[in-house]
């Protein structure tokens, strides 16, 4: 059997073919995006984590993924996995003619900035229809990620604060507005100001150069932690979180701070 990358394919073929097993066989790209969304959050999970094994093990598992289509599209004649190195490799040479070409971009916003202008004259050439800045923007990504890239994209054409107090100050409102609707007590306009309020912070750490679902992920991450030492300390008194008072869970989650050591990467 072949090695490497080779032989990964040689055995999705296998596993596909005449002889090869029931399930794989009927498989179809649709039915395997569900599966592949599930392997790339395992793989995040393994770098947050920082264990190289797991990584690892993580990447095969959706380079395997990302072979199963190409195999499924390789039989029916459209393209291979050749054809899939081929049109990225053309793409990122395009697109990045400071280190291929004899352009110079001295910041990371001037290598994004022509990153965009290259895709959407791509676009242009392709006699793709024009189409709204944002519809880029895939609709499944998770909503965090999704209003994220939204904001970089308006932001991309001039829609988008001078400067950092107009943000902060956008932030205010929206916390004003949604306590105000709080106090009127209608489920909808509560739920339509806190989305307003989570989309103002979103545009808050995309302004403050922070991705928010890295420093989301990072707060539960160190609540979990913090969370986990009340629990230890609770059990050793033969004890759960709901035998004690508001007191001493308070004590209990400032000594936490203390005691809990994280580190955000």
């Amino acid at each position: 059997m072949p090695e490497g990358i080779a032989g990964l394919s040689y055995i999705v073929d296998r596993l596909r073919g005449d002889g090869g097993c029931p399930w794989d066989r009927k498989q179809t790209p649709k039915s395997m995006t569900v599966y592949m969304v599930e392997e790339l959050y395992e793989l995040i999970d393994a770098i947050l984590e920082g264990d190289s094994g797991e990584i690892c093990e993580e990447l095969g598992d959706l380079l395997f993924h990302i072979l199963f289509i190409e195999s499924i599209f390789r039989q029916q004649g459209k393209f291979d996995i050749k054809d899939v190195a081929r049109v990225c490799s053309e793409k990122m040479v395009r697109r990045h003619p400071h280190v291929f070409g004899d352009k110079e971009a001295r910041t990371v916003d001037e290598v994004k900035n022509r990153w965009h202008r290259i895709k959407q004259r791509e676009k242009k050439q392709n006699n793709e229809p024009e189409k709204s800045v944002i519809d880029s923007v895939p609709k499944s990504l998770p909503a965090l990620v999704r209003a994220y890239r939204i904001g970089e994209r308006a932001a991309r054409v001039g829609f988008d604060w001078r400067e950092q107090a107009g943000v902060m100050k956008k932030v205010k409102e929206e916390l004003k507005e949604l306590e105000d609707a709080v106090s009127g007590g209608n489920e909808k306009e509560i739920a339509d100001e806190m989305g307003d309020l989570l989309f103002s912070i979103v545009n808050l750490a995309r302004f403050l150069r922070i991705h928010p679902e890295t420093a989301l992920s990072d707060a539960v991450k160190k609540f979990e932690k913090r969370f986990r030492y009340m629990e230890k300390q609770l059990a050793a008194q033969n004890r759960r979180v709901e035998d004690a008072d508001d007191q001493e869970l308070d004590s209990l989650w400032e000594r936490s701070k203390d005691a809990v050591t994280f580190d955000s990467q």
